[in-house]
């Protein structure tokens, strides 16, 4: 049995949940997030938890459990809390600003790197090398921050480039200056 799985969901006074067959739409106070589940998955609401059952103990069954139950309590969470991510920019010369609905960055190229603001998504920049991504869908979250790191990922020689504020990076030597003979 799936340890993740098999744990129910508690859904806060606040969040509205509403199971349409495989369809499920979670709404709360930061947003609405709409989902469709997979036919096989059994999930069931009692008063104010949710329960992901499998019909079977087939290889995909057993990979849709774990998986159906966190996409559920993650729209749970996102809706009531919602998610963050945040980026730092490291380089000399290297900033970021908030202009509007877009995010403009420095990044050492000739030219500026403008990004939208998507829908559902905020942006802020405490710091001018500081980018906070936050909103309540998880997945749009972590795909707009992977594409502004995108732009300029971090390199492992003099760390210079965007990167999320827990990453580590793994710094390299530079070559060394060897006599010829």
């Amino acid at each position: 049995m799936s340890r993740i799985g098999r744990m129910p969901v508690e859904v806060p006074s606040d969040v509205k949940v509403t199971l349409d067959g495989n369809k499920i739409t979670v709404k709360g106070p930061k947003g609405t997030l709409t989902r469709e589940l997979h036919k096989d998955m059994i999930v069931e609401m009692e008063g104010n938890t949710i329960t992901v059952k499998r019909p079977s103990e087939d290889k995909l069954h057993r990979s849709l459990h774990g998986l159906t139950r966190t996409l559920i309590n993650n729209m749970v969470v996102g809706t009531k809390e919602g998610f963050k991510k945040e980026l730092e920019v490291n380089g000399v010369g290297y900033r970021v600003q908030k202009q509007g609905k877009q995010l403009v960055m420095g990044l050492g190229y000739s030219h500026q790197v403008i990004m939208d603001e998507p829908e559902g998504i905020t942006i802020e920049c405490p710091t001018p090398n500081r980018i906070v991504v936050s909103g309540y869908d998880k997945q749009a979250v972590g795909q707009f921050a992977a594409e502004i790191r995108e732009k300029r990922p971090p390199e492992p020689y003099k760390g210079k480039g965007i990167k999320y504020a827990d990453e580590v990076i793994k710094r390299k030597e530079g070559k060394t200056g060897a006599k010829k003979k």
